[in-house]
């Protein structure tokens, strides 16, 4: 009996053991991780724990079972690798159940998601091959030469005194490699010096994927991840300052009695965190580009899935005139996240870091932020509106734009734009651009007017045939590309007549010298492969987050051509056009800086904490950078970027999750702090609709 117990439970644990680590290694060499760091042995002694778990819950259940219920998670681990894998390549970051309400736009694009897979991907399915191989030709010879039976029955009755005891043995033997486990967390040679969050931290909230499933493999990740989805655990987050003012020679000046009054009688320590980390928060000078475009009027449009294929004169005009006659930034970039689209243009309208790996515009879109791009404009007195030619499919735009401050917010249907319930088939941007201007037309003549724009047309999918991805295939036939990138170019086709309809439509009622148009891609076109891309662009879109770049344009009618080479992101979007139209603004409130500020930094920052400039690239996920030039930064300097860039994201985290701004706004502008005010903003300057 006692041999018998030992034997099946050991077997059971080195097949699933064995199963386990197979997995972990392939899902590192497809992913490009290093297996041979210090990485390796903690994720050993995770999938010890995990084997030992399992092989001692399978003794209480039927020995006849036992193989399918191994295969059976064999196969839900090879699975979600493969899954994993193809979710980093295709949408830039790896999975998490904090996304789930995206599932059902994932589900509409499935076909695109699998054709992305590349060949080798599918390796992920040897562990789950590998198991039905065993069970099926040599289990039987295994359990007869160790003589295991599962069929015999005498075995029913198990003396209590030894069950106690092996029980005992097993338990302490899981807390032995569970302390050893969690040893790995501390021990200094097994953590990466350049990493932005400890492995600690990660434990407890997995809060960055592509860190935490390289620290810690892909078996505990999905574990930790299931965990923090049921329990989830919030980090205490205090920000402390000496409170000395530092005398600084600025152009901008606040008057902070009543901020400084509220951080001293706030109780809540996390709000007060915030309130320190902002009122301490650099102010950015005025400079010679502040309230160059005062009083003109604003057209921001985010561009759907836009990258530099779109910077081309012969194919696309009337965007390559806004690009060539405008300000250009060749090293823009728009980092995916999990809901790229509607994150992004969130962190457009509030110069905030979206929360890693959270839908964040649809989880918090009940959030208001007096600080917003829209109420920016409000308080100026301008009349203000946004638009997307889709319905609320996939983000809560209605709700979320009016918390923004958007006067009005119009979709495909109020626009009364023809759109399809077909995911293949969306609106048309030349429709879109023309109901906008109809839009423009019910405002007086004296009104200044700011609006948002985000274009749907060239969204994927590319591979299979659609109305718009058809109808100017004709314009690229004789084109030796991809037919996936004849498709794209034909929807880029409807956006670049888009963009000639709003232009000509400007001018002929004398507002395009008056007007300035700033556009955006919010991501590259994730549904065309990587190498297929790079067969028309002059970079490698496969190396150093190089998919990211997207064009970003300032244009009017009037200004001075002139192309810009920093580095930056839409983060710095807002606070630069607050100060081109001299907005009452509070640079301290934004996690961008204005990008003609003497304090700006030439650099991007990516959605997992990597990060890009005109010298290297550091890679968050495997901890280590790439240099371009032959000047490198010392350890030192590399911990301070990224403290700089791991302080930024969580103060903003923190924020969004507490409705920061809306408590800030209140405490400091509602008489006697009346609570029952609170979300309740001037209607006559945040809630303007037009005629």
């Amino acid at each position: 009996m006692k041999k018998y117990i030992n034997k099946n439970i050991i077997k059971n644990f080195i097949i699933i053991f064995s199963l386990l680590i197979l997995s972990e290694i392939i899902f590192k060499i497809i992913n490009n991780f290093n297996i041979l760091d210090w990485s390796i042995l903690r994720i050993m002694l995770s999938d010890l724990i995990i084997s030992m778990i399992i092989s001692c819950i399978l003794y209480f259940i039927p020995k006849k079972i036992h193989k399918y219920i191994i295969i059976l998670i064999t196969f839900i681990i090879s699975i979600y690798s493969l899954a994993q894998t193809g979710f980093n390549n295709f949408i830039g970051v790896y999975m998490s159940l904090s996304t789930s309400s995206q599932l059902g736009a994932v589900i509409d694009y499935i076909r695109e998601f699998i054709l992305s897979f590349k060949w080798y991907y599918y390796f992920m399915l040897i562990p789950f091959v590998v198991s039905l191989v065993y069970f099926i030709f040599f289990d039987k010879l295994v359990n007869k030469k160790f003589k295991i039976n599962l069929n015999k029955n005498k075995y029913k009755e198990l003396d209590k005194k030894l069950f106690i005891k092996k029980s005992l043995i097993y338990l302490s033997s899981i807390l032995v490699i569970l302390g050893l486990y969690i040893s790995t967390l501390y021990i200094p040679f097994m953590q990466n010096k350049l990493q932005t969050v400890s492995n600690t931290k990660l434990f407890l909230n997995p809060s960055i994927p592509s860190v935490s499933i390289k620290q810690f493999g892909i078996a505990m990740y999905g574990t930790m991840d299931v965990k923090n989805y049921i329990a989830p655990v919030e980090e205490e987050i205090i920000y402390e300052t000496d409170n000395e003012e530092i005398e600084k020679d600025k152009t901008r000046s606040f008057d902070d009695t009543k901020w400084n009054d509220l951080i001293s009688n706030e109780s809540d320590q996390t709000l007060n965190s915030l309130n320190n980390y902002f009122i301490n928060n650099n102010i950015s000078d005025i400079n010679s580009y502040t309230g160059m475009f005062e009083d003109k009027n604003l057209i921001v449009i985010m561009m759907e899935s836009v990258n530099d294929i779109f910077i081309n004169e012969e194919d696309f005009p009337n965007f390559y005139k806004l690009y060539n006659e405008g300000w250009h930034w060749e090293n823009n970039y728009s980092p995916r996240n999990s809901c790229a689209t509607g994150n992004n243009e969130m962190s457009t309208m509030t110069s905030l870091y979206s929360i890693q790996n959270t839908c964040t515009a649809n989880t918090y879109r009940k959030n208001t932020y007096f600080e917003s791009i829209f109420n920016l404009f409000n308080n100026k007195g301008y009349r203000t509106f946004s638009a997307h030619d889709y319905t609320a499919h996939y983000y809560y735009r209605d709700e979320i734009h009016k918390n923004m401050g958007s006067g009005h917010y119009y979709d495909v249907e109020e626009l009364g734009i023809d759109f399809s319930s077909q995911y293949k088939n969306w609106a048309s941007d030349e429709d879109f651009m023309v109901k906008v201007l109809d839009i423009l037309d019910t405002f007086d003549k004296d009104d200044k007017v700011m609006s948002y724009l985000t274009t749907v047309t060239s969204h994927q999918p590319y591979s299979v045939s659609c109305i718009q991805g058809d109808y100017y295939l004709d314009l690229f036939k004789d084109e030796d590309i991809s037919m996936d990138l004849k498709r794209y170019k034909s929807k880029l086709t409807y956006l670049d007549r888009g963009l000639g309809v709003l232009i000509n439509g400007l001018e002929e009622r004398g507002k395009l010298d008056d007007t300035v148009i700033v556009l955006f891609g919010d991501h590259y076109p994730y549904g065309i492969a990587k190498k297929t891309i790079n067969t028309v662009l002059d970079y490698d879109v496969t190396v150093d987050y190089e998919a990211e770049r997207v064009p970003f344009v300032i244009y009017n009618s009037e200004m001075e051509a002139k192309t810009f080479k920093e580095y930056t992101s839409y983060i710095n979007i807002l606070p630069t056009i607050a100060n081109l139209f001299n907005l009452d603004y509070d640079p301290r409130l934004y996690m961008g800086t204005d990008l003609f500020s003497e304090d700006y930094k030439s650099l991007v920052v990516f959605s997992d904490g990597s990060w890009k400039n005109e010298l290297a690239y550091y890679d968050a996920a495997k901890g280590n950078i790439e240099y371009y030039t032959d000047k490198e930064y010392s350890v030192e300097e590399i911990q301070e970027i990224n403290s700089m860039i791991d302080l930024k994201m969580n103060m903003s985290s923190l924020a969004i999750k507490n409705n920061y701004f809306n408590y800030l706004y209140n405490k400091l502008n509602v008489e006697n702090n009346d609570e029952s005010n609170i979300c309740e903003f001037d209607k006559d300057k945040i809630n303007q609709k037009e005629s």
